[in-house]
């Protein structure tokens, strides 16, 4: 039996949202940068617990004004990646007031953290007050790099088994 998974790529402008996708998809990375406009819909297909599940993957244009991030795109989701950027903090705030907002128009679907850009780990400038909001709220963060792969099949795959059982 086949699935089909609506997930959404959430956070703020510049994250690296579509290069994650195109890292987990394409197994590419560009070092060129094109804005996401309106939402980007990708395919990709994964084996979980014995299981085929279609992943249909909803990259959705970032937003540094939470406001203006579409609800009506995340609706149907099963699940969603919320992305920040380890070199910018405020991108993390940004992921809070998102997912804040996409429990109150969705409720509670799965989600992971990506605190994207590892591989320029030594200009992260994380505050802990963020990190610990999120821990609170069930959510441990997971550190990715679209750049070098690192992290990236794990977090989706993880998704992916979250929103299949």
């Amino acid at each position: 039996m086949m699935l089909q998974k609506k997930i959404c790529m959430l956070g703020a402008f510049a994250v690296g949202k579509t290069s994650l996708v195109r890292r987990y998809v394409d197994s590419i990375f560009a070092a060129s940068y094109l804005t996401t406009v309106g939402v980007k819909i990708d395919k990709k297909t994964l084996s979980v617990d014995e299981r085929t599940v279609n992943l249909i993957v909803w990259d959705i244009a970032g937003e540094d004004d939470i406001a203006t991030v579409r609800m009506s795109y995340v609706r149907g989701a099963a699940g969603y990646l919320l992305v920040a950027d380890g070199t910018r903090p405020e991108t993390l705030d940004i992921a809070l007031s998102i997912q804040t907002r996409v429990e109150a128009e969705v409720g509670q679907v799965p989600f992971l953290v990506l605190l994207n850009k590892h591989d320029l780990r030594e200009r992260w400038t994380m505050s802990g007050h963020t990190v610990e909001e999120f821990e609170r709220r069930g959510s441990t963060i997971h550190p990715t790099s679209a750049k070098t792969g690192e992290g990236v099949e794990a977090a989706f795959k993880k998704l992916a088994a979250r929103v299949a059982s």
